[in-house]
């Protein structure tokens, strides 16, 4: 009987041992358990070219008013709207009678005075004969080669006189002053042209076949970019040009122009490049977005811009030590790359992991379970 006691206390003890080792075994799970996944990454290090985007106005790389110098009626309109034009292509007719009848008139007085000079001269040369001879005075023949002056001059000013009756008869025939799409007319045919005491807008021409994107970076920038491309490899041939959905082609500018002055309104430098635009698809007056680069990192150490959180310290990085402890860690950044990328320029290391996601559920001190 004593024996059965014994057996049955110790079974008793096993049992609660047993149970408080399953107990045991439990709360460690639930433990394990309460340690949240994150994943984590390691910092990307890569040479790169940092770029920054700037709004742009696109402008034709000619462009002209067509306009009327003369005045009369128009009497011809020699294209379409829209028609690509070339250079001195005719597409205005004015009428010209008057300035033809102009043209006639100098032209009778070059006549007259060629005909005026000529005697002038054969009356010199005999003047200068008689004075030989004593014939004539001295005083004769000074009136006689003032007359061949005065005859001379007169020949000039009908030349003058000419000329400018034929240039005003030639602005009768408004041409293209270089190849290009002409816009809509802005007078009709049998309109009156008053276009000597002012110039009339008739229409405009644009060269499209290279265009030009036109913009301004802070002077900040601009010094990064001329120190950069004076000793490093800095792409400004093949600089994208963005555009809508409603422009299919992909664009690339070449840096054509940096102004000499810095604007003292706005602090900027203005910039301009050109474009290929042989496919036709943009037109003067489009917006456009550029990606300008500006330097290049050789070692930049690259996080997920995602990843970054900012207080009033500035900007933060969760990061996991060996232990698989969050830490808080302040770092200081550059620029953005492909949009999803940022450099860390201080606070970080190629080896130290940080939390790419899960960023509302960590904190500092934190045990975690980091995945990769």
């Amino acid at each position: 009987m004593k024996k059965k006691y014994i057996l049955l206390a110790l079974s008793c003890v096993s049992f609660c041992f047993l149970g408080i080792l399953t107990g045991c075994g439990k709360k460690d799970a639930k433990t394990v358990e309460t340690q949240p996944e994150v994943s984590v990454a390691l910092p990307l290090t890569d040479s790169i070219t940092l770029t920054q985007t700037y709004p742009a106005t696109l402008s034709a790389s000619q462009s002209a008013d067509i306009v009327g110098l003369v005045n009369g009626t128009l009497q011809k309109i020699l294209f379409e709207e829209g028609d690509y034009v070339t250079a001195g292509q005719p597409l205005f007719i004015i009428d010209p009678s008057t300035y033809r009848d102009q043209v006639n008139e100098a032209q009778a007085a070059l006549e007259t005075a060629s005909a005026v000079y000529e005697y002038s001269q054969r009356q010199n040369e005999a003047m200068q004969k008689a004075l030989e001879a004593d014939a004539v005075s001295r005083l004769d023949v000074i009136q006689a080669e003032s007359n061949l002056k005065q005859s001379a001059a007169s020949i000039k000013r009908a030349k003058a006189e000419l000329a400018a009756a034929n240039t005003k008869l030639g602005y009768c025939t408004v041409r293209a002053p270089f190849s290009g799409y002409i816009t809509k007319a802005t007078v009709s045919e049998g309109a009156y042209i008053s276009g000597e005491s002012a110039p009339v807008k008739l229409a405009a021409i644009y060269a499209n076949q290279t265009i030009y994107a036109n913009f301004s970076i802070s002077t900040d920038k601009y010094i990064l970019i001329r120190d950069t491309s004076s000793g490093k490899d800095l792409d400004l041939d093949h600089i994208p040009v963005l555009f809508g959905d409603s422009v299919v082609g992909k664009y690339y500018g070449k840096l054509d122009y940096t102004a000499p002055n810095v604007s003292t309104s706005t602090g900027t430098v203005n910039l301009r490049l050109i474009i290929d635009n042989s496919k036709g698809e943009l037109r003067d007056g489009m917006f456009a977005t550029v990606r300008l680069p500006y330097t290049v990192e050789p070692h930049a150490l690259l996080v997920k811009d995602a990843s970054l959180s900012t207080d009033q310290l500035g900007k933060y990085l969760y990061t996991v030590n060996d232990s698989d402890k969050v830490i808080y860690t302040p770092v200081e950044v550059g620029g953005l790359y492909q949009d999803t990328l940022r450099v860390v320029t201080k606070g970080l290391t190629p080896n130290d992991r940080y939390v790419t996601t899960a960023l509302l559920k960590v904190r500092d001190g934190m045990k975690v379970k980091p995945i990769r």
